[in-house]
């Protein structure tokens, strides 16, 4: 078998694609089928260098990272060719490839698209020829009429390739059979043509009383329903973006000791890889919540500020949230704080940004004795070395932003002895995404704030993985896919093509057929 495809739609945005398309992956991974993942375009602020066969850094979704780890195959950049990364309501970048080429707004957008789907389809091509099947993510819901002109990603890249697709659709919603029944019956009969069938998502009760509307369903739009996962917590890691979390992180796990160890982290309005707390949620003993209240920082034991796509923008935002004043007050107070990349930056003297606010130097929040300058050419990079002098660390680089004033004391120093991020008091910070998923790193990091904090009674696992913890949850991923979808049936769809179904009425409005 060569070529093999399926397009994963779904009803909603953080109706289960991603979580979908990784369990289809690992399930063919585990039948020896040779699979990969794709998302012709990905919006999201969630991302991961990708060092390439030339030795190039380049930026894919992590979902897509994610989902090349349920293939057990490594990150490819052309897992996730068109990636935009929102710096603003209006604006985003656009990384094609791997390279940051573009800046767009809805305006302009619509002149670039075109070259972003030529790529998009040779790339989906190329991967074609190269795997027996690909498992391709959507966006969004392929019913969104006002984008079907144009788009590459939903239905026109199933009708230019020819590939079936399911939609997914999340009940714990609410209304899902009406969502269902909506999204085909709004596509043009072309593309109705392609949904082969559904699949619903987090199910909890008795699937008895359900099953009648499967059959209704079922009949009303001539597709089958492929089966029903059920709502599992223990899914959580790598998500799209933070509206994928929950106010909590994960499932904390009983404390080793006789106390917790509270972590506050500040969701950002663009936040950019809040994945950096998930390993620090993979910890027994430690609830991380993700917050806008300066309640819960001062109520915190450790204070994260993540990486945010627009730096400036959100420190000026933790300043009007009364966030600003609630973090140096924590440090202040004897307690860990922590920033990752934008996080670190803010925590800084000032910020000279002529690159992406344009703001000139503003005053940061003057807790670390750095400076930071923007540059225009954009740091991507997988890197390693050291912390406390013997510390294996590794993580990854996506920042403009540089330290233009050296700090007295570093964090982490590279490989080669450079230094790098900075320490002053309980105060910390790294430009490193994922150096918490290095895991004596991070116990040696989570036992010290938990000193600094007076936490006495928490006590760090030692036998905590963070790589065997995502493995568990792609395994669980695959185990709900084997055990709750007719899984056979979609083998013959991703083998054999689409299989179609009646025309719904009314299809899409005529302005958007095409």
């Amino acid at each position: 078998m060569s070529g093999g495809g399926l397009l994963v739609a779904g009803t909603t945005s953080d109706a289960g694609k991603s979580v979908l398309t990784a369990g289809i992956c690992r399930w063919l991974r585990r039948r020896g089928v040779k699979v990969a993942p794709f998302k012709a375009q990905n919006m999201s602020n969630n991302s991961v260098v990708v060092v390439g066969a030339d030795r190039r850094g380049g930026e894919i979704g992590r979902a897509q990272a994610m989902q090349a780890a349920a293939c057990g195959v490594a990150p490819d950049i052309r897992f996730n060719p068109v990636l935009l990364k929102p710096g603003s309501d209006y604006s985003s970048q656009v990384v094609l490839l791997g390279e940051a080429v573009d800046t767009v707004t809805a305006g302009n957008y619509r002149v670039l698209r075109p070259r972003l789907a030529e790529v998009a389809f040779a790339t989906l091509a190329e991967l074609r020829s190269e795997y027996d099947a690909v498992i391709c993510e959507g966006a969004g819901s392929p019913a969104e009429i006002n984008l079907r002109d144009g788009d590459f990603v939903n239905m026109g890249l199933a009708r230019q390739a020819g590939m079936p697709a399911i939609v997914v659709g999340d009940i714990d919603r609410g209304g899902v059979f009406a969502a269902l029944f909506g999204t085909v019956a709004l596509l043009s009969a072309e593309d109705q043509a392609l949904v082969s069938g559904f699949v619903i998502n987090k199910f909890r009760g008795d699937l008895g009383l359900l099953r009648p509307g499967l059959d209704m369903i079922a009949g009303a739009t001539g597709r089958p329903v492929y089966g029903v996962l059920p709502f599992n917590t223990d899914v959580w890691v790598d998500g799209e973006d933070s509206l994928a979390y929950g106010t909590t992180l994960g499932r904390p796990g009983a404390p080793r000791g006789t106390e917790w160890l509270r972590v506050a982290v500040i969701r950002l309005p663009r936040i950019s890889n809040a994945t950096d707390a998930e390993a620090l949620a993979s910890e027994p003993g430690v609830h991380v919540r993700l917050t806008v209240e300066p309640a819960e920082v001062a109520d915190a034991d450790l204070v994260v500020i993540p990486g945010s796509k627009a730096t400036v923008s959100d420190l000026a935002w933790l300043r009007e949230r009364g966030l600003a004043d609630a973090v140096q007050a924590h440090a202040a107070a004897g307690k860990p704080v922590v920033g990752i990349c934008g996080g670190f930056q803010m925590l800084g003297r000032t910020i000279n940004d002529e690159v992406e606010s344009r703001r000139g130097t503003v005053p940061g929040l003057g807790l670390l004795p750095v400076d930071v300058t923007f540059g225009a050419r954009k740091t991507l990079a997988r890197s390693q070395g050291t912390a406390w002098g013997q510390v294996p660390v590794s993580g990854y680089e996506i920042h403009h932003g540089y330290v233009s004033s050296a700090a007295p004391e570093s964090l982490l120093h590279y490989a080669d002895g450079t230094p790098e991020g900075a320490v002053q008091g309980t105060v910390s910070g790294t430009h490193w995404h994922g150096a918490f998923e290095s895991d004596e790193f991070r116990r040696r990091f989570l036992a010290e704030a938990a000193r600094q904090a007076g936490r006495t009674g928490f006590v760090v696992a030692p036998d905590t993985r963070f790589s065997a913890v995502r493995e568990r949850s792609l395994d669980t991923l695959g185990d709900l896919v084997e055990e709750h979808l007719d899984t056979e049936a979609l083998w013959r769809l991703i083998e054999s093509g689409p299989s179609g179904g009646p025309f719904i009425a009314p299809g899409a409005p005529g302005a958007y057929v095409r």
